[in-house]
């Protein structure tokens, strides 16, 4: 037999194993097949992008419910592709093209769009690399793109489909736009960041007469384009103002006081101006009052003709300071405040986002929205955790149109044609060669594209074929699980259920698994800024894949963040070698021919651990079942460790010396259960070991999922076993707090509960002399009186150790007297740091916390150390 390596080396393994799991086809589904069907599609990542830590704990925790569900005989799906990422492709391209001193103008769109193409073929295998990297068992035979040909043609058919039923729409309409990008954006592209600003008073007077009104504001650059201000028609301060005429300062345009109740009479002076073109509540106060739209910023943010000769030109952030500047001199700017507010950034480039009025290509929300909130409300779809559900009821029950077109080249363009001499919109599956209306032939394109997100919407379906009727359709949808992040429940999650149920007539999954943020150890925001991003790729170089999965597992409760650090990737990578190591002694102790058990030769401790194994493999399932993976991963991870590594293997020890064959099978199908438990979490260590086993099949990937036996659990092996661990654990105790040298044996007495209690121990007393380095066990009726005794408790057993000769005592009560005074005087330097004010107000929180935890463990060393002494006192 092939013995392992004496240490575990992750990467020859790793690479190995993702090869042959690929090449073996073992994550392609049956088709047909007679099996149940378990399928769910990757959230796609960026055709561009890069695998970091969010990647890590949304690809992992699917992978591990992938790989239980096919081990249980499902017919698994899990289907792999990318997003081609408008905004984040165009970001790059630009950069690299900026560095050559080219622009995508310069360029022209036919070459831009050869330039991604070729960054796609180039990058856009490095992200699927890395999913094979973090051992995601996707079936890469069905890899999808959004822009491959039969996705782009789903795309095409759905925004034909929705026009047609006059359900998108083409409107001038104020939108989100980022002057750097020049581009519309979605708002979950927008960050919003706290800025000091400045609220500026502003005098604007009356067109008849000396009075004026004041109106703060925060952007003076925007005044350039009122077209009114507007008081609360029951502000007692401006009854006098209603409907009379004010003189725009600067410009010199005469405009409306307007009354309407949704002025905030508290904010300012209770007179604001109104921009229609430049903000989105005055854009609604315009529609409602019929006011002038006039654009003095424009989509690079830059001042328009209509913001005057002296303004024209400059950049908005100048012609604000420029306003100011003239204001200040014509004596109309009263007075200047610091003012806090949150101000909208595109998440990419950091710019400052600007509302800009345009023609856009909405989607109507409302009517598809009815029927995806009721599946939701009557849980056909279920959110977990179900407190999720409100959040998507918020966004649903509130809905507005969608703006689904973007100023980009690289993406789907939108099939709409303009007519240049009749003005005839066509909207079509292929290029019209003439207007169907008045029969002419110039037509020109739509320049924009479609927002990324809309083609995403179509991921479920689009990705198995749709528009036509596939074996894949048939088969695997709708799918069971999606997985992602909290942030996108409305921008993904519920535009997926809308699209889902409009083409296909079914939802597109039956349970959302909603997955927290990472963030560092002391919970913050992981960035580049703070220097605290965790590099998951440099985490799977250092410790191996399956520490990095553990680790994510492990601290995945539903819907709550993550607090990561290096620290927990290192303890799990030492899972990982305790793993192995028990592993290579087991099958250093196994014969070449399988052994069988023998019913009667069991030993407790034999009886023991297929009980627990039954237990544990109950408890994994049903946490698994109900998405707790870090209470899975907790279960699993302590039976290995502390209850398989350290108490089975110690006690099979002597066993296997006296070549009892049954104990052998035992731990041989303790080690293939245990292997089988672990292999969801820990793919590649877990194959590896398995493939040494004897009498392994091809692969865990394909092994059945071990069953929790009912005939296996054992209440009285489980009884007993208790109790030797409670004894064992006591006697131990006392011998490591007086010093007892680990190579001296000792007598051990105890004193137990009651009769019945005594009947456990002619089972357990070899295992207590083995474990406990003693030279006899006796059980007393009492404790000698004259008996000098270390005594201490192991539930309701009393448990004694004998000393032996004066000079031991003497020598341990001095020892003990001094340790007490040592730890008494670090609880006395802690506690009077810790009520120092100044300690508390000024130090970080984990400093604080850290002395805090330190003051806890003294106090439980004195204790422990009291009762000692009190022993021997006794």
């Amino acid at each position: 037999m092939k013995i392992l390596d004496k240490s575990y080396d992750p990467k020859p393994v790793e690479e190995r194993w993702s090869r042959f799991w690929i090449e073996a086809g073992l994550f392609t589904p049956e088709v047909p097949s007679a099996k149940p069907k378990f399928s769910l599609v990757l959230p796609p990542p960026n055709v561009t992008g890069s695998l970091h830590m969010g990647h890590a704990l949304c690809f992992t925790l699917p992978d591990i419910i992938s790989r239980w569900k096919r081990m249980k005989g499902y017919n698994v799906l899990w289907l792999p592709g990318t997003d081609h990422a408008s905004i984040a492709v165009h970001n790059v391209i630009e950069q690299s093209l900026k560095e050559k001193g080219l622009s995508r103008e310069t360029l022209g769109r036919e070459e831009f769009l050869k330039v991604a193409w070729e960054w796609k073929r180039k990058y856009g295998g490095i992200i699927t690399g890395q999913l094979k990297k973090l051992g995601c068992s996707l079936d890469w035979t069905r890899e999808r793109f959004t822009m491959d040909e039969g996705f782009s043609r789903a795309v095409r058919l759905v925004f034909v489909s929705l026009y047609k039923e006059g359900l998108i729409y083409r409107d001038y309409y104020l939108v989100n736009r980022c002057p750097r990008c020049n581009t519309v954006l979605s708002d979950i592209e927008i960050e919003h960041k706290e800025l000091q600003g400045k609220l500026h008073y502003i005098k604007y007077p009356v067109l008849e007469g000396e009075s004026t009104i004041v109106v703060a504001t925060t952007r003076p650059e925007t005044m350039l384009g009122d077209t009114a201000v507007a008081v609360h028609p029951d502000d007692e301060r401006y009854k006098s103002f209603h409907g009379k005429t004010l003189v725009l300062p600067l410009v010199n345009r005469k405009i409306p006081v307007i009354t309407d109740s949704r002025v905030e009479k508290d904010f300012g002076t209770g007179a604001v101006k109104v921009t229609p073109a430049h903000d989105p509540v005055d854009f609604e106060l315009g529609k409602l009052h019929g006011l002038e739209q006039v654009i003095v910023i424009d989509g690079s943010g830059k001042m328009t003709e209509a913001a005057g000769a002296e303004f024209q030109g400059l950049d908005r952030f100048e012609c604000r300071r420029r306003v100011v500047e003239r204001l200040r001199e014509q004596g109309l700017l009263i007075k200047v405040e610091d003012y806090p507010h949150m101000v909208g950034h595109h998440d990419r480039c950091k710019t400052v986002i600007e509302p800009h009025l345009s023609w856009q290509w909405f989607v109507k929300m409302a009517p598809l929205a009815k029927e995806a909130i009721r599946v939701v409300e009557d849980g056909t779809i279920q959110f977990i955790p179900a407190n999720w559900a409100k959040s998507y009821f918020e966004w649903m029950y509130n809905i507005h149109d969608w703006c689904i077109s973007r100023q980009l080249w690289w993406g789907h363009r939108i099939p709409a044609w303009f007519c240049r001499p009749c003005g005839e919109i066509i909207v079509a599956m292929e290029t019209p060669a003439r207007c169907p209306k008045c029969g002419g032939g110039e037509l020109v394109q739509d320049e924009d594209v479609l927002d990324t997100w809309f083609s995403s919407a179509l991921w479920p379906f689009g990705t198995m074929g749709w528009p036509e009727k596939t074996v894949d359709l048939e088969m695997f949808y709708p799918t069971d699980l999606m997985g992602t992040a909290f942030d996108i429940i409305f921008f993904w999650v519920a535009r997926m259920i809308m699209m889902g149920l409009k083409f296909m007539g079914e939802i597109p999954f039956r349970q959302v698994f909603i997955n927290g943020l990472v963030r560092d150890f002391r919970r913050r925001k992981m960035s580049k800024s703070e220097g605290n991003i965790i590099d998951p790729l440099e985490m799977i170089e250092k410790y191996g894949t399956d520490a990095l999965r553990f680790t994510v597992a492990a601290l995945a409760i539903p819907g709550m963040d993550l607090s990561l650090s290096e620290e927990r990737m290192l303890g799990y990578r030492a899972f990982v070698n305790k793993i192995w190591n028990a592993s290579r002694f087991v099958l250093m102790n196994l014969d070449e021919e399988p052994a069988s058990i023998a019913e009667s030769e069991l030993t407790l401790a034999d009886r023991w651990i297929r009980s627990r194994l039954a237990r544990i493999t109950a408890e994994l399932e049903a946490a698994l079942d109900q998405y707790k993976f870090y209470e899975a991963a907790e279960k699993i991870y302590h039976f290995v460790w502390h209850e398989f590594c350290d108490w089975y293997i110690e006690m099979a020890k002597p066993s296997l010396q006296a070549g009892n064959r049954t104990t052998q099978a035992v731990l041989a199908g303790a080690l293939d259960h245990i292997l089988k438990l672990l292999n969801p979490f820990m793919p590649f260590v877990t194959e590896e070991i398995w493939s040494h086993l004897p009498g392994h099949g091809r692969s865990l990937v394909t092994a059945a999922f071990p069953k929790s036996e009912a005939a296996d659990v054992n209440p009285h092996a489980e009884e007993e076993m208790s109790l030797l661990q409670a004894l064992v654990v006591e006697v131990r105790t006392i011998r490591a707090e007086n010093k007892i040298s680990p190579q001296k044996k000792t007598a051990i007495l105890l004193k137990a509960p009651g009769e019945k209690e005594k009947g456990f121990i002619p089972e357990i007393r070899a295992y207590i002399l083995a474990l406990a380095n003693g030279s006899e066990v006796r059980v007393e009726d009492r404790f000698p009186p004259e008996a000098r005794l270390l005594k201490g408790v192991a539930g309701s057993w009393e448990v004694a150790i004998p000393l032996e000769g004066e000079g031991d005592l003497e020598a341990e009560r001095a020892r003990l007297e001094k340790e007490i005074k040592k730890v008494e005087a670090e609880i006395e330097k802690l506690e009077g740091r810790l009520q120092k004010k100044a300690f508390l107000e000024r130090a970080p929180g984990p400093i604080i916390e850290e002395a805090k935890q330190s003051l806890l463990g003294c106090r439980d060393k004195k204790a422990k150390l009291q009762k000692s002494l009190d022993n021997i006192k006794a």
